[in-house]
């Protein structure tokens, strides 16, 4: 599971810069950098919020007291550069899960998130899908108690759909994510190891988007 995360931060360049650093982490992040904008994604299925107290229309308590009315378990960490002992502890008492205070150290923000993020859900290297239990960190799948034996390239293809599960993904992103950019083969070698994938994994639900590519649904 790739674990999403939307930044509401109306300077750009602070913003642009933690969504790098999060991107590099394996995180998919999603950055707004005016309160209506954000507002408008307070229902996104993401597993974190980053947000700024200090927001060109509205403060970031207003929307997260709108987030967490949608999704009340949503773990959620405000940022401000006020150093100001009674925006933390209204952050705290609000119910956010931790408070930064500007200017900070970006890596400390990212070890703060993966933290969170690990106490917020169980184990993130642990996913079931389609009744098929995966191990990221053994890269091992079960089907049940019975190990599904896969080869390396038939691994790195599911976890490829898993990480982007929904979404429709061409032939030739999966070359270049699974193989390399480089690679010079024939793109039938996809079709092929995803025909192995399936008789291997038969209640995995991929389906072929003909003329394009692929989605896990």
């Amino acid at each position: 599971m790739q674990f999403k995360i939307n930044i509401i931060d109306d300077e750009k360049h602070l913003n642009d810069l933690v969504r790098t650093y999060l991107e590099k982490e394996g995180y998919a992040v999603y950055s707004f950098y005016t309160y209506d904008e954000a507002l408008m994604h307070k229902s996104d299925d993401v597993q974190l919020w980053l947000i700024d107290i200090m927001l060109d229309k509205a403060s970031g308590f207003e929307l997260f007291h709108e987030i967490k009315a949608e999704k009340p378990k949503m773990p959620i960490i405000f940022m401000s550069a006020r150093d100001q002992e009674f925006d933390r502890i209204l952050g705290l008492e609000k119910g956010s899960d931790d408070y930064i205070t500007k200017p900070f150290n970006v890596k400390e923000v990212v070890l703060r998130i993966n933290n969170l993020l690990k106490r917020a859900y169980d184990d993130p290297s642990k996913i079931t899908i389609d009744n098929y239990n995966i191990d990221l960190e053994k890269r091992r799948v079960f089907d049940f108690d019975k190990e599904v034996i896969l080869t390396t390239k038939e691994y790195d293809l599911l976890v490829y759909f898993i990480r982007n599960k929904g979404l429709a993904i061409s032939r030739e992103q999966v070359l270049t994510k699974v193989w390399d950019e480089n690679y010079y083969g024939s793109d039938r070698v996809v079709d092929d190891t995803l025909r192995r994938l399936r008789k291997k994994m038969p209640e995995i639900n991929v389906r072929t988007i003909y003329g394009f590519g692929y989605r896990l649904d």
